[in-house]
């Protein structure tokens, strides 16, 4: 059956290309900030089952559509994509001060059934601190504003400056495959 990513991601397609899954992507085209909760296990649910909404109605024949979100909860506050550069600074001066909670969300819906099935998976990332001139790199690299709480696990720039993971790091990047895997085989029974 044809499997198709619904995510503009590129973690997330090189975790599934690198899980050995032929795949095609469609991006969603949603409104993320229209869809709020102060929940971190609600919001990137609710995230991804708009993505599945958006886009199932694009797609014709049998297949299985994968589509997820991803939060940092940070001291009990939600960090999705930092919008400025201020807002990138900080979430990257303070990282390490508590540990980085991922929420990453997956739903997989088989079309050709109609069966939805969708899961939850919390990592964590802690980091010692940053020094100025790396954050400063870091930003000017764009690549803060494309991940939830402003930070890319696999940068060159930041790894150095991991000093623990708590989970799979596949879910810390964006698509947690264990869960993914259960997912596609309970939509598929």
């Amino acid at each position: 059956m044809r499997i198709i990513l619904g995510s503009q991601s590129k973690n997330r397609a090189d975790i599934l290309q690198e899980a050995g899954f032929e795949f095609d992507v469609l991006p969603p085209n949603i409104d993320e900030k229209a869809i709020r909760s102060s929940d971190p296990k609600k919001l990137p649910a609710l995230l991804a089952r708009a993505k599945t909404d958006a886009l199932l109605p694009k797609i014709s024949g049998e297949a299985l559509l994968i589509t997820s979100d991803q939060v940092v909860s940070f001291e009990g506050q939600i960090r999705e994509k930092p919008e400025t550069e201020a807002e990138a600074r900080k979430f990257l001066e303070t990282g390490h001060e508590s540990a980085n909670e991922t929420y990453t969300a997956v739903e997989v819906t088989n079309t050709s059934t109609g069966k939805r099935a969708s899961g939850l998976d919390i990592a964590r990332v802690f980091f010692k601190k940053i020094p100025p001139a790396v954050i400063n790199d870091f930003i000017s690299s764009g690549e803060p504003f494309s991940h939830a709480g402003g930070f890319a696990a696999e940068s060159p720039l930041l790894a150095p400056y991991i000093v623990g993971v708590e989970g799979e790091m596949d879910s810390i990047l964006g698509l947690p495959m264990n869960l993914t895997r259960a997912l596609i085989e309970e939509v598929t029974a």
